[in-house]
């Protein structure tokens, strides 16, 4: 076929993916490897249809070029070459901002052909992303076909979710993955309007409890920090909606989070890792494990100069292809992600690889030490100390200078004067025990803590001047 067409032989038949993805979830890791293969050697074909790949790509034999041979791309590179970047020359650059600026477009295709949003920016740079139509029916058909049910009675008796009443809560107001998709399946299936609703983070607690009290709804699919501010307010009696259900994802989700949502609601929980460049990366089986689709995206976890890491090793980054859009291709695309893929087996019998993910948006705090070299404070760390040891879940720990620590506690975390003492008393103990001189640490309260573009919250965040002073190798 020519450059840019539709190379794979399902792409426009959504029924015979359904069922390959249906196969594919008891296959072998052999048998996911080679629809890897075929479908790489696929994106490539119709990569070719991009300038930025089709000088890339001349004369190399694209059914045997190994993944490892191509270069990395990154965020920078994709929005500073932009347009040679799409297969279809009929979709710019300036088009698409012109289109995510107006928010009533949320959930239509773009001029009829692709569907776009934006990334929330949390490494630095917002990008912009868009999918075309074969691609957007692998993602819904994976979120069908592989989500695990724990109500399996219930979805006996009402298979397509017809009883449910499911409650997204996000940022609403932008072109933002979930609520595009949430939108789009609303506008795909009418009778799905009255099921979904969309309520907005942004807007005062009080006003969204409100909303989710009348709403009732059956499942609630947020981010985990709302998840628990929400289950703080249940635990409080001003919730008093309780879904039977909830799904994160965005976010990372600390064993502690998870153990405060579930009580809370007295739900079972369900995380997915998804992103911008691939929306359903992976789905969580009943064992609690996540599992990458990795029939349909390949992920590479490496180090800092991009070179493989040792399955069950943690990574500095992850490269990530996307084998289902031939419209934007994505091939060794720096997501940021720290994971760890691999090295474990599954009591649930799937091939498909497990993975654990530390998640990027946090900062890692860069503070003086004893003696005198600086001393780095790592955000996971950071979160477990303050989520274990003080049971603060909403919060933001904001890095102000060299030796000064200011962490504001949102609404629903403890904020007595011994639970600020508290919080104090576990950031100079675990800052003192990593070789950490001795910090000024500030405990505030506030009514709200600012949330990213898309509604994620930056548990940990530093600046650039707070390091004044501090000669940082590397």
């Amino acid at each position: 076929m020519a450059p840019g067409s539709f190379a794979a032989s399902d792409r426009r038949v959504p029924g015979a993916t359904s069922l390959d993805i249906l196969a594919a979830a008891r296959d072998s890791e052999a048998g996911i490897a080679e629809r890897q293969r075929r479908r790489l050697a696929a994106l490539l074909q119709a990569a070719q249809g991009a300038p930025l790949y089709r000088r890339l790509l001349r004369g190399r034999d694209l059914d045997s070029l190994p993944l490892e041979a191509l270069p990395v791309m990154d965020k920078t590179r994709l929005m500073a070459h932009f347009d040679d970047g799409l297969t279809d020359p009929g979709i710019t650059l300036h088009g698409l901002r012109e289109f995510c600026a107006d928010a009533a477009g949320i959930g239509r295709p773009y001029e009829g052909r692709c569907w776009a949003w934006e990334s929330s920016g949390s490494t630095g740079q917002p990008g912009l992303f868009v999918h075309d139509e074969a691609a957007m029916a692998v993602y819904d058909a994976l979120e069908a076909t592989r989500r695990h049910t724990p109500r399996p009675w219930d979805r006996l008796f009402d298979p397509f979710g017809l009883a449910e009443r499911y409650a997204f809560v996000g940022v609403i107001d932008g072109h933002f993955a979930s609520v595009v998709t949430v939108r789009r399946l609303s506008r795909i299936y009418p009778w799905l309007a009255s099921q979904w609703r969309c309520f907005s983070i942004l807007q005062p607690t009080a006003a969204l409890v409100a909303q989710l009290n009348e709403f009732a709804p059956t499942v609630l699919a947020t981010y985990p920090t709302a998840a628990v501010l929400l289950a703080c307010e249940a635990q409080c009696g001003r919730l008093a909606a309780r879904p039977r259900e909830v799904w994160t994802g965005g976010e990372t989700l600390s064993a502690a989070m998870r153990k405060r949502i579930e009580q809370a609601f007295d739900a079972s929980l369900l995380d997915s890792y998804g992103a911008s460049e691939f929306l359903p990366i992976a789905w969580e089986c009943g064992q609690g494990r996540l599992h990458v689709n990795a029939d349909w995206v390949i992920l590479e976890a490496v180090d800092a100069r991009h070179r493989p890491v040792p399955a069950g090793r943690l990574s500095h980054t992850t490269l990530l292809t996307n084998l289902a859009n031939h419209l934007q291709p994505l091939v060794r695309f720096d997501i940021g992600d720290r994971i760890v893929l691999g090295g474990e087996h599954c009591p649930c019998g799937s091939s498909l690889p497990v993975i654990r993910v530390q998640g990027r948006s946090d900062d890692m705090l860069v503070v003086a030490g004893r003696d005198g070299a600086p001393v780095t404070l790592l955000p996971l760390a950071l979160s477990t100390v303050l989520e274990d040891k003080a049971g603060v879940f909403a919060f933001q720990l904001r890095q102000t200078g060299p030796c000064r620590l200011r962490l504001l506690l949102g609404p629903g975390a403890p904020h007595t004067v011994a639970d600020m003492a508290r919080c104090r008393q576990v950031l100079a103990d675990h800052a003192a025990s990593s070789g950490a001189a001795a910090l000024e640490i500030a405990v505030e309260v506030a009514e709200s803590l600012p949330l990213g573009r898309s509604g994620k919250l930056k548990r940990i965040v530093t600046a650039p001047a707070a390091r004044h002073g501090l000669r940082v190798s590397g």
